[in-house]
């Protein structure tokens, strides 16, 4: 007998995932449509969208790189309970170590719903799909209304 199709989420995820469908049915398809992306890769800022409901969201390239939502960085910011975007805890060190700041080696559209970025530091499975994006700006209106 087959599962396929089949999903076990225990009472957490259960709850998260009503969440996320309640976000879901607030948006509308112009608040997930990206009327303008820009990758700012040569100042090596981040990432503008103009959305089609005329609202801007930016993210730093660092603030990406810590919110992949590829299923290996999501599972490790669980283990650490982070929140997409949020940094790793650094461990105290007598001598801190230069660490090259985030920055994409290069960008791509992933069909007309995602972007994915090819990181420096080798990593590239995370898919940033707009809904993701939209639903995680860091404006200030949208952390408020989270």
């Amino acid at each position: 007998m087959s599962h396929e199709g089949i999903q076990f989420l225990s009472p957490e995820e259960q709850e998260q995932k009503q969440r996320e469908e309640h976000r879901a049915s607030q948006l509308s398809r112009d608040a997930l449509t990206p009327a303008k992306v820009r990758v700012l890769k040569s100042e090596g800022t981040g990432m503008e969208i103009d959305w089609a409901d005329g609202h801007h969201s930016q993210w730093t390239f660092q603030w990406l790189r810590d919110g992949c939502p590829c299923a290996t960085c999501v599972e490790e910011r669980k283990q650490h309970g982070r929140q997409p975007g949020q940094p790793k805890p650094r461990q105290p060190q007598l001598l801190q170590l230069y660490e090259a700041p985030a920055r994409p080696s290069s960008a791509q559209a992933v069909g007309r719903y995602a972007i994915q970025f090819h990181w420096q530091d080798g990593h590239s499975s995370g898919i940033y799909s707009w809904d993701f994006l939209r639903r995680n700006c860091p404006c200030a209106a949208c952390i408020a209304a989270r």
